[in-house]
């Protein structure tokens, strides 16, 4: 059979990656993804009027079997891992396989551990500076000490609540691929965080409204996760939505058309569109400050992002600078679950 018959191009569109078949310089074959990439007229002609990469030149030319990473074919940065193999008759297949998303999540490993290892070592910090001066210090003030032994309490704590809520993303990216079947009645679990929490809304002026809209139908899901995302949503509302005393949180749960939705509205300040995408990113915070004064860890909207999204749900957050936050959850009811 011909190397360049019509065999070896229906071979190449089987393809998914951009892929050429080159003899001496020449492109004999390009698919259709690598028409897409270098232009419908690729074929029969030089590759270096398709390819303006030096590095991947070097080895495109000689027909250096190899993998290769190179950067800048196609668009600016873009990482690419080029997979040149010999077919013999000094014919070479030439693969390009997009890194980027490999390259993303590499950034978003690398950021994931500046970042917390950047929010435990500022408690650490304030630990190990207050508890020196306790254990070397014999003329510290009796109020002193007091003071600066809750001080280390309150980190411990905030380095505690960090590390448990690191645990728990973790074991819910563990089971993102396992749906999960436990029968819900999702208003009851709406209803038993709004008792935990009112308390806490009411000690900064504020009250959690809950409104049950008709019959919930059963939710399939891990209730322990449910109960998280629902507690984070309302907890986040009470910390950053209350401008004023007497500003309630409001809290529905209703359905239709076979979904369940849990919306949580505050009249807080309000978030500026720009923060909105990157809100549910580890850490992420809009005023980082006021997130640490308040007891947040920076991880709560990404647990919840990653809790909805096990349980096959959307999550929508919108928000208007100074009228509030609204968000909103859908769940699919237990008929429709799979």
């Amino acid at each position: 059979m011909a190397i360049d018959g019509p065999p070896i191009g229906a071979f190449l569109d089987v393809l998914d990656e951009p892929a050429l078949i080159l003899r001496r310089g020449t492109i004999l074959h390009a698919n259709s993804a690598a028409r897409a990439l270098f232009g419908p007229a690729v074929e029969r002609s030089d590759v270096r009027l398709a390819i303006r990469n030096p590095k991947a030149l070097s080895h495109i030319l000689p027909g250096e079997p190899g993998d290769i990473e190179v950067t800048g074919i196609g668009a600016f940065g873009q990482p690419w891992l080029l997979s040149i193999r010999a077919l013999g008759d000094d014919r070479i297949l030439v693969r390009f396989i997009d890194k980027s998303a490999a390259a993303a999540a590499e950034r978003m490993r690398v950021d994931f551990v500046a970042n917390a290892s950047h929010e435990l070592r500022t408690p650490l910090a304030a630990i190990v500076g207050y508890a020196e001066t306790l254990a070397d210090d014999d003329d510290v003030e009796p109020a002193n000490r007091i003071k600066f032994g809750q001080t280390i309490r309150s980190e411990a704590r905030r380095m505690l609540r960090i590390i448990e809520d690191l645990m728990g993303l973790s074991r819910i990216e563990a089971d993102r691929f396992v749906a999960p079947t436990e029968a819900i009645k999702i208003a009851e679990v709406a209803i038993s965080v709004v008792e935990q929490l009112q308390p806490s809304a009411r000690e900064v002026g504020s009250e959690i409204n809950l409104a049950v809209e008709g019959d919930i139908p059963i939710v399939l899901g891990d209730r322990a996760q449910l109960t998280q995302m629902v507690d984070n949503l309302l907890s986040n509302a009470i910390r950053y939505g209350i401008n004023q005393s007497g500003d309630p949180v409001e809290a529905s749960i209703g359905a239709s058309y076979g979904t369940v939705t849990i919306t949580i509205a505050d009249k807080g300040q309000g978030i500026s569109r720009e923060h909105l995408p990157r809100l549910t990113e580890r850490f992420y915070r809009v005023d980082a400050a006021r997130s640490r004064d308040s007891g947040g860890t920076g991880l709560g909207l990404a647990i919840v992002k990653h809790i909805v999204e096990r349980h096959r749900g959307t999550l929508e957050i919108r928000s208007t600078i100074g009228e509030g936050t609204h968000v909103s959850v859908v769940l699919p009811a237990a008929r429709q679950a799979t």
